[in-house]
Order: C-alpha cells, then structure tokens, then sequence
C-alpha cells in the first residue's frame, strides 16, 4: 500500500503528520510519501520525500490547484492524507474527478483558530470561522476518511457526511522519547510551545516574577516560537524589567528529534495555555512529552486535559489565570524532590503504558487499509 501525504503551508515538517504519523507506518511496512515544500529530499527514516515548488505553495489560490494535482497524481498512491485546510478544493479534486481515497487530518480545531487570527480584522472573524467550519462540512460529505487530534474536536463533525472517522491522538513516539536518564538539571522548569499571551507565556513570567519576590531563584527555559515580532519585544522587555534575564533562556524552535534531549534540562512541564475556545477543544501534545520524558507537570485545569490528569498522579492542574496559584505548584515541586520525582516517573509510566504512538498507528494504519481496500 502507498500512501502519499502532501501539505504546502508548512516550510517545516510536521510532527504530527511525520514523527506520528508518517514515519511508524512506513516502519510497519506502508510505502509513504511526503509531498512538501520543505527543503528535504530523498528518504528518511523509510519516508520518500517530493518537492513541491514553493511558488505553488504561495499562490494558495484555485489557479495553483492543476499544478498540485499533478504532483499528486505523479505519486499514483492508493491513498492521499493531508492536514491544511486550503487543500480542501485539492483534495476534493482528486475524490471528485480522479476518484483517488482521500483522507482529511483536521489535527486543531481550524474555526476556533480563524476566531484569533490576528492578521484578519476583527469584525470579519466570525465570518472566517463560520466558512472554514462549512468546508469542512463539505470535506466529512466529500472524502473518504476525517481524523482529528481529540474527541472535541471530532464532535462537531462526527455526525456529518459519510465519511469514516478517527480520533489518532498526538501522543509520543517512543522512538524519539527513550527512557530518561539520570543527569544533571540546567533548568528548574521548561515550557514548549508558541510563545503568546493566549499560550500563557505572560502568566508564567509573572509566576517567575512571583517566585523572584519570594527569594527564589527559578531558571526557565522556553522553548519555541513567537506569534509576532511585538510579542517578542514585550515579552523581552518584561523579563528584564521583571530582574530575570538571567534565569530566562529563550532556545527557539528546534527539530522534534532534539525535544526529548532538551525537555530532560529541566525538573518541571508547565503547560500555562489560556480558557480560550481552542484550548477547550484541543490537548496540549507538550503535557505528554514532559511525562515523556519524567519530568511532573504543573498545568491549566482546561476541559481536554483534565481527563488524563485522573488517577494518573503525575501533576498538578491550575486556574489558568492564576499565576499565583502556578507560582504555588511549581514552588512546591522544587520544595519535595522526592514527590516531584516520583510523580514524574509516574508520568513516564502513563506513557510507556497507555498515552503512546503505538497503540495509535495500529488504529491508523487499519483506517487506512479500510478505506484503501490495499492492505
């Protein structure tokens, strides 16, 4: 069987779509291709990887569609598996005339992300939200498969269109996050993620700033990138006005292959996200890899996390405006190094037995063979 997954509005490669995703089924046997304008070619890790001209990517327009198709169509898959929502007029191109099997990944909540775009104005939000929930619709009706990253997600479409559907949760590869080692903590806590108001970056370097007041001494690490450049300006500006240039390292972005490496730097995961409707839809996938990875978390007590938090011991939740209340928690995990270890080997444990890749590439790749008909 060969599946052919194909994206033109990420640079990079995703983590979801090819350390969850695409790299296990081809280590099961599945031929994959990657179509991407990422700068990668060749193979790697059992995926072939296809160029797709960047000038394609950036037209984003029907008068680029041909021109995709025909890459597409090149790959002569039995089954195309796609995550961006602006190749929905694709993606039904390939069901529609070349009657290819098309599978959907809506991995966020894509109208609860069109509500906060920041480079729409205002007014023309809900307007945006409202047409990208109705191509959605139409793709649950259209294509042949839709997958989502959480079951809230999943609930606005379950019951639309005759498309079979899947919840494949973002849960780690254990591949990339091997048992943890004992060694030496540069950092007391670490966060990754997008780095901006809505993620809770701020509420976190006022928990610092709490902890500062109390006559501790927390080195943070953030990991990450900044939604715009103003953002980045303040957040840098507080954290030298709040006196913690340096207890603050602020990495960037790096290659998923990296995280489990940089996650063991620290003793904590904070996950400090904001009550906003995304976040009441989506998981956090970082609260898996810090457990991933050993490491006690500290956070917001949001509807989708809390179910993993029950009977797992391995953390704590926290109002998610509350940096006092975050300030607390952390504070106390690095007052009971013993509890916060054990927590966080119970952590480790929830991974290595429930919330991990495995167990998810097998409903995945019996999807895909459901929908194909190749097994």
């Amino acid at each position: 069987m060969t599946l052919c997954h194909f994206s033109i509005a990420h640079t990079q490669i995703k983590s979801r779509s090819f350390h969850r995703e695409c790299m296990p089924l081809a280590a099961a046997g599945m031929a994959v291709r990657y179509v991407t304008p990422a700068d990668i070619t060749g193979v790697r890790a059992g995926v072939e990887f296809v160029g797709l001209q960047k000038t394609l990517t950036g037209m984003r327009s029907f008068f680029s569609v041909p021109a995709i198709l025909r890459q597409l169509l090149r790959q002569r898959a039995d089954l195309y598996h796609f995550q961006d929502p602006e190749l929905i007029p694709v993606a039904l191109a390939l069901k529609t005339i070349f009657h290819k099997h098309v599978v959907y990944d809506a991995y966020e909540d894509f109208p609860s992300i069109a509500l906060k775009k920041g480079s729409l104005p205002v007014f023309l939000r809900p307007l945006a939200a409202k047409i990208v929930a109705a191509v959605e619709a139409l793709a649950t009706h259209c294509l042949d498969g839709v997958i989502t990253a959480d079951p809230l997600t999943l609930r606005r479409l379950a019951h639309t269109g005759k498309s079979r559907k899947l919840v494949f949760f973002n849960f780690p590869n254990l591949d990339l996050f091997p048992p943890p080692e004992a060694k030496p903590k540069r950092f007391d806590v670490v966060y990754r993620g997008g780095l901006s108001s809505r993620a809770g970056t701020l509420v976190l370097l006022e928990a610092m700033r709490l902890l500062a007041e109390r006559r501790r001494t927390v080195r943070l690490l953030l990991i990450g990138y900044f939604d715009d450049t103003a953002f980045e300006s303040e957040l840098r500006k507080r954290i030298g006005s709040f006196g913690l240039s340096a207890s603050v390292e602020l990495r960037g972005r790096m290659d998923h292959e990296d995280m489990a490496q940089a996650l063991s730097e620290a003793r904590i995961g904070v996950c400090p996200l904001q009550d906003i409707p995304k976040f009441r839809l989506n998981i956090p996938v970082k609260i898996f890899e810090y457990w991933a990875c050993g490491l006690p978390v500290v956070a917001s007590d949001l509807p989708p996390i809390r179910p993993f938090f029950r009977n797992t011991d391995a953390g704590f939740l926290y109002r998610a405006f509350d940096a006092s209340e975050l300030a607390r928690s952390i504070g106390w995990f690095l007052d009971n190094p013993d509890a916060a270890k054990r927590m966080g080997q119970n952590g480790r444990s929830a991974i290595v037995q429930r919330f991990n890749n495995q167990n998810e590439i097998r409903k995945l790749r019996e999807f895909c063979v459901q929908i194909s008909g190749t097994p």
